[in-house]
């Protein structure tokens, strides 16, 4: 991972929220922050950030102007909080899809100290499930797909509860008072689940195939479409479009299947995909959802904890994603990815 200082991560922010501007202008953005910098030191931090390739220049000479890279979108620390609270219509993200994003993601994207903590996470993991019965795998496994289900239902809005969750999946009882839709969404991860765990070396990587193979299990008996959309989709909330025209939806999901085949660690694979797939928003419906079981695909693939996000708060997610559309940042949907890895590690049991 590109390592940003403090400093060159203010100046990102600057240009995030700011858009282009000369040197002049950006010590002028300083000054109204009550930072007394001179033009020499701000002429120099741009330059150095141009060679590391989070800023750009357009022009030259005295036109030139330095606007952010997707380099530096992408290891912006922005607070998604914060950044989310803003109405929609005075957002200063993205309202398009960024073409540069997904061929500009490096190979390596998290820090020294995080795979440090996702490493160790997985030899806990690997050392908790060496030798496990099969009455205990089996429980574990019924364990993690109830959990899973449920909370990657609640965050499209499911109002089941995880003890009825429970009833549904290992009793086949429908909650009263609750819509047959929702029963199907959270039988369809359990069934989703079941698949990927059964046919891990079909998600070394991901491809259009085992991407439309994995939306048809989890919208099934929905009412949706299968295949790449040819309709637009709107984001609640966000200012975000996605793409509407189907031949270069086909050509994002390409570059994101290549962006997934270049990263280091599985971790990373499972992360972009993640994000990959609910930013291109390829399907019909059901894209954050067949998002987090890609991902969970992936990491099993790899021999890797699935996640369950059990721990995660939904607006937290919600936020996090948001941030990923409308400024291209990884960073605090990063944070989240970490944090419920090292939770799972801990938490179960999956082979």
């Amino acid at each position: 991972m590109k390592k940003i200082s403090p400093k060159q991560q203010k100046v990102i922010r600057i240009f995030i929220e700011k858009g282009t501007m000369s040197s002049s202008e950006t010590r002028d953005v300083f000054l109204k922050m009550g930072e007394n910098i001179s033009l020499v030191t701000v002429k120099r931090a741009l330059s150095e950030m141009t060679k590391e390739r989070t800023l750009i220049t357009e022009g030259s000479g005295r036109a030139t102007k330095y606007k952010i890279s997707a380099i530096g979108r992408i290891f912006a620390e922005i607070d998604a909080k914060k950044y989310s609270s803003i109405e929609p219509d005075k957002r200063y993200g993205l309202s398009s899809y960024n073409f540069d994003l997904l061929s500009s993601l490096p190979a390596g994207i998290f820090s020294d100290d995080e795979l440090k903590i996702l490493n160790s996470a997985t030899k806990e993991y690997k050392k908790r499930t060496k030798d496990l019965p099969p009455a205990i795998q089996k429980r574990e496994l019924e364990r993690l797909i109830i959990e899973l289900s449920w909370k990657s239902s609640k965050i499209e809005g499911n109002t089941y509860t995880l003890l009825d969750t429970e009833k549904l999946i290992l009793e086949n009882k429908e909650a009263p008072g609750h819509s047959k839709k929702e029963a199907r969404m959270i039988l369809n991860h359990k069934d989703a689940f079941n698949f990927i765990h059964e046919n891990k070396s079909r998600f070394k990587t991901l491809t259009r195939k085992n991407l439309e193979e994995l939306h048809a299990l989890l919208v099934r008996d929905l009412s949706v479409g299968l295949g790449l959309r040819s309709k637009p989709v709107g984001v609640t909330g966000s200012i975000y479009k996605p793409l509407d025209n189907i031949h270069q939806i086909s050509e994002a999901v390409s570059k994101l299947s290549a962006a997934v085949g270049r990263m280091q660690t599985p971790y990373a694979k499972a992360l972009i995909a993640l994000l990959g797939i609910s930013y291109i928003q390829p399907l019909e419906d059901g894209n954050k959802r067949t998002a987090r079981l890609m991902a969970n695909a992936l990491l099993l693939s790899y021999g890797c904890v699935p996640l369950s996000y059990r721990s995660v708060d939904e607006n937290d997610y919600r936020e996090a994603v948001f941030v990923f559309y409308e400024l291209n940042s990884i960073m605090p949907f990063k944070k989240i990815f970490v944090s419920q890895y090292d939770f799972a590690s801990k938490n179960y049991a999956v082979k």
